[in-house]
C-alpha cells in the first residue's frame, strides 16, 4: 500500500491541509506531520539550535469530520504536530516519525499561489523539495486565496492520480496551482508549466514609526500584479487554467 506523507505551512489546523488528506486516503495510507502554526514564507529552512516537538493530533474531531475520524479509527490516517518548520515536517515525518519511508509527499494544500519568483520563499514548495532531498516523489499544491474551492475540488483526485503514478527524479518537485476562479470560469488543466521569472506581488516596505536610537521599523505592502510571460505557471493561473509544471532544486 501506498505510503503518504502530507505537510503544510499554513499549521495543521489549516482547512486545506484537512482537505488534501481526505483526498489522499483514496490512494494509500496517510501520514499528517504538520506545523503547530502558521509557517509561511519559511522556505526550505530547517531547525538545528533547538528541540523540535511532535505531538499526536486528532484530526477527525478537532472539528468533527467523519471521513478524518473513520480513517483515523481505522489506522489509515495518523496525525502529528510539530514545533518545528515545514521542512522539519518532512524531516522527522520521514526519518522519525513513520515506521517505513514514504512513497510521496505531499505539501499543501497551500492558502494562496505558489508560483512565479514566489516559489523561492514558499515553505510549501520547501517542504517538497526536502521531500525529494530525501528521496521521495513530491508535490506541492497551492490554490488562490479565497474560499472558493470548487476548482480544486474538481481536479484534485485527477492530478493526484496523474502524478502519484510519476518517478521520482532526484531535485524536482510538481507544483500545482488551483484558480480562485469558479469552476464554470476555469478553462481546465495546462501541463508542464515552467516557472515565471515575474511575481503576483511586487513589494514595497512603508514606514511604520521611528524607533530610539535612529531605528525604524517597516511593514511589508504586497502590490497585485497580473503581467506574466506567456506559457507560464503564472500565465495559466491568470488565464483561469489549473497549472501543473516541474520546479528543480538549486543545483540541478
Amino acid at each position: 500500500m501506498r505510503k503518504i506523507l502530507i505537510t503544510n505551512d499554513d499549521g495543521i489546523e489549516a482547512d486545506g491541509i484537512k482537505r488534501l488528506a481526505k483526498a489522499a486516503l483514496k490512494f494509500g495510507e496517510v501520514w499528517v506531520v504538520a506545523p503547530e502554526s502558521q509557517r509561511s514564507a519559511a522556505s526550505h529552512s530547517i531547525t538545528l539550535h533547538k528541540p523540535i516537538d511532535v505531538y499526536p493530533y486528532d484530526m477527525g474531531s478537532r472539528e468533527p469530520d467523519e471521513v478524518l475520524n473513520d480513517a483515523m479509527l481505522s489506522g489509515m490516517l495518523h496525525a502529528y504536530s510539530c514545533s518545528g518548520t515545514p521542512g522539519d515536517c518532512v524531516r522527522v515525518g520521514s526519518l522519525n516519525v513513520m515506521p517505513e519511508k514514504p512513497d510521496v509527499v505531499l505539501s499543501g494544500i497551500n492558502y494562496g499561489y505558489n508560483a512565479c519568483s514566489d516559489i523561492q520563499y514558499s515553505a510549501t514548495a520547501g517542504a517538497a523539495f526536502e521531500g525529494t532531498f530525501q528521496g521521495h516523489l513530491s508535490i506541492a499544491l497551492s490554490e488562490g486565496a479565497s474560499q472558493c474551492h470548487e476548482v480544486t475540488d474538481a481536479y484534485l483526485d485527477e492530478i493526484l492520480s496523474t502524478l502519484l503514478e510519476k518517478e521520482h527524479v532526484k531535485g524536482q518537485i510538481y507544483n500545482v496551482n488551483f484558480p480562485q476562479c469558479k469552476l464554470s470560469d476555469c478553462k481546465g488543466i495546462l501541463w508542464d508549466r515552467p516557472v515565471s521569472e515575474g511575481m503576483f506581488f511586487r513589494d514595497t516596505y512603508n514606514k511604520m514609526e521611528d524607533l530610539e536610537n535612529g531605528g525604524v521599523r517597516l511593514m511589508v505592502e504586497g502590490h497585485y500584479n497580473e503581467d506574466a510571460e506567456d506559457g507560464t505557471d503564472f500565465r495559466a493561473i491568470v488565464d483561469g487554467y489549473v497549472s501543473v509544471g516541474v520546479v528543480n532544486n538549486i543545483g540541478y
